[in-house]
């Protein structure tokens, strides 16, 4: 895949920095990162939810930081045998993991919850009543006659 240089266009433009950053970022591959598996969904006209398959975590295993435009979820597994017993064959994974997802502006995680070995994230999107669009009336004032201006003639 080419790499599109955006180096000229952050001399010339003022605020699209962010913009440019996240255009970058989708041409690097993601590490093959795949564990945990996630879905996002959209629960309603503003509300979307993150869910996370973390079978084997409780929720003190499990933090979850958002901070201007990034939220991240982290799990760190601690590597000791509960059961004392020998491990034949480990398929359940207790590898720790960091999970990044990317937040439009005015998004807000709202709650969580771990139920079932499924992590629940909800997100709300929040516009803020000044950036609402919003109906501007025409007023309909009756045509007057154009004005004339008059210049003065100084000597």
């Amino acid at each position: 895949m080419r790499h599109v240089d955006f180096t000229p266009l952050y001399r010339s433009t003022v605020g699209f920095d962010r913009l440019f950053t996240m255009l970058d970022s989708l041409g690097q591959p993601d590490q093959g990162q795949t564990y945990p598996p996630y879905n996002i969904e959209r629960t309603g006209e503003n509300t979307y939810r993150i869910t996370m398959a973390v079978a084997g975590f409780d929720e003190t295993e499990i933090s979850i930081e958002a901070q201007a435009h990034a939220l991240t979820v982290k799990g760190e597994k601690s590597e000791d045998n509960a059961e004392g017993g020998e491990f034949l064959y480990r398929g359940i994974a207790k590898r720790t993991f960091e999970r990044r997802f990317q937040l439009a502006d005015h998004v807000e995680v709202t709650a969580a919850s771990l139920k079932n070995g499924l992590l629940h994230i909800d997100l709300l999107r929040s516009i803020p009543e000044a950036m609402k669009p919003r109906k501007i009336a025409i007023a309909a004032e009756p045509v007057s006659a154009p004005k004339s201006i008059e210049a003065q003639v100084t000597n």
